[in-house]
């Protein structure tokens, strides 16, 4: 949300489900676009656009955000109302069912975002509200989208032929500063959870408030070592660079930037410093870049309302911030995460959910291989996903849960309840 080895062949292999298995798989879904090699004929026969279908059919694409649970609940027409936001119609958002369909997306981490705010109302009671939206998606369209909780899940969703969907916390401030709300949150499916949103909490800085904390309290520390060994991603998206330094001390498992471009590129505080990219391949992580405009185009940051025309970011300024981690992180820590949903004016090329291909084509004619291209689809993320499960594994065999709490680490004095 805005502040405001070829593993893919391996899973074609496994799940029996190549291109033509593909085709007939959204087909029987109800979509009856052309398979990919006709779309890349109507194209011109573009081979680029060709290779990256080719590629999507065996390897699936995986956004690591996308905001349309938080889209239902704030619809005007019909607030909260999952069965009237009709994703087999055209939405007036970035996403529906055939755009998903177009942008052949293979898994989406369906953010349950909650903004800062809610804690003034129970932030665990608006999360538990924003789970509950996300599964009622889930639930409404079972030919499209099946819950996945790992990366073998991921895979054999896909491998059916359904969009592999997981969920993403959006703000620690959502577990009221419970180690129990944790753990009941991961039971209900969420497999990552952003630190911070656009406020400091408790126990952590974000990246666009005042430093409070100076990165992670001792008890943010034991957050990331209990989610660590539950198999939670930590994301440091909308985090401040010393909670990610902090973060990176900490964790054991690699990290995620869920929807984060580069900050070398776009002087923006919800981007990631070259410092903190530069440990991102020790700790096995992965950078999504998003495609928020102000994230990507300094044009775009740097204009002032009223003084003209806002401009346009383009692909090309996307295309940078890509090019550029990769130059740092090297090509097996990069992801994409659109923010779809979550913002409120798009990139040109990119507007919505069907605009992947187009994307990763435009990489393909800049030299990209179709191993570089399936790293960043959707193997990159599939590896950190296993390799956290197989940290979590082993801290399980170590400790059980932990007790530790805010008052005991940090001498954190609640509030009386009135």
């Amino acid at each position: 949300m805005e502040c405001s080895e070829a593993r893919g062949r391996g899973v074609s292999a496994r799940a029996g489900f190549g291109a033509r298995g593909l085709a007939v798989a959204l087909v029987a879904a109800g979509f009856a676009f052309a398979a990919p090699d006709a779309v890349a004929q109507q194209k011109g026969a573009d081979q680029a656009l060709e290779r990256v279908y080719r590629i999507l059919a065996e390897t699936p694409l995986i956004d690591g955000h996308n905001d349309l649970p938080w889209a239902i609940r704030q619809n005007k027409a019909a607030p909260h109302d999952v069965a009237a936001y009709d994703l087999r119609t055209r939405t007036p958002g970035h996403t529906d069912l055939e755009r998903l369909r177009q942008g052949r997306v293979g898994a989406q981490f369906w953010s349950v975002y909650i903004p800062s705010s809610a804690v003034q109302e129970g932030a665990a009671r608006v999360q538990l509200e924003q789970i509950d939206i996300a599964r009622q998606i889930l639930a409404r369209y079972p030919d499209h989208f099946e819950l996945a909780l790992s990366a073998s899940d991921i895979e054999r969703v896909y491998g059916s032929g359904k969009i592999a969907s997981l969920l993403g916390m959006e703000g620690g401030h959502a577990i009221e500063n419970s180690l129990g709300a944790l753990r009941a949150f991961y039971d209900l499916g969420v497999r990552y959870m952003t630190l911070t949103h656009s406020k400091n909490i408790d126990w952590a800085d974000s990246g666009t408030d005042s430093v409070q904390h100076n990165g992670l309290t001792e008890f943010g520390k034991e957050v990331v070592r209990e989610m660590n060994r539950l198999g939670m991603l930590v994301d440091l998206s909308h985090t401040s660079p010393a909670t990610m330094h902090a973060a990176l001390d900490v964790s054991e498992a690699p990290v995620i930037f869920s929807h984060s471009s580069a900050r070398a590129v776009t002087d923006h505080p919800r981007n990631v410093p070259d410092d903190v990219l530069r440990r991102i391949p020790q700790n096995g992580g992965i950078v999504m870049v998003t495609f928020v405009p102000a994230f990507v185009s300094d044009k775009v940051r740097t204009h002032k309302r009223g003084s003209g025309p806002t401009p346009k970011a383009t692909m090309e300024d996307v295309i940078k911030h890509i090019e550029h981690i990769r130059k740092i992180v090297g090509p097996d820590h990069i992801g994409l995460g659109g923010d779809f949903d979550g913002i409120t004016s798009t990139v040109e090329g990119l507007g919505d959910v069907s605009t992947y291909p187009a994307l990763l084509a435009e990489l393909a004619r800049r030299g990209w291989t179709d191993d570089e291209l399936r790293k960043l689809a959707g193997e990159n993320l599939l590896r950190v996903m296993r390799e956290a499960e197989a940290v979590a594994r082993r801290l399980q065999r170590q400790r059980g849960p932990s007790l530790k709490t805010i008052e005991e680490l940090d001498g954190f004095v609640r509030k009386p309840i009135s």
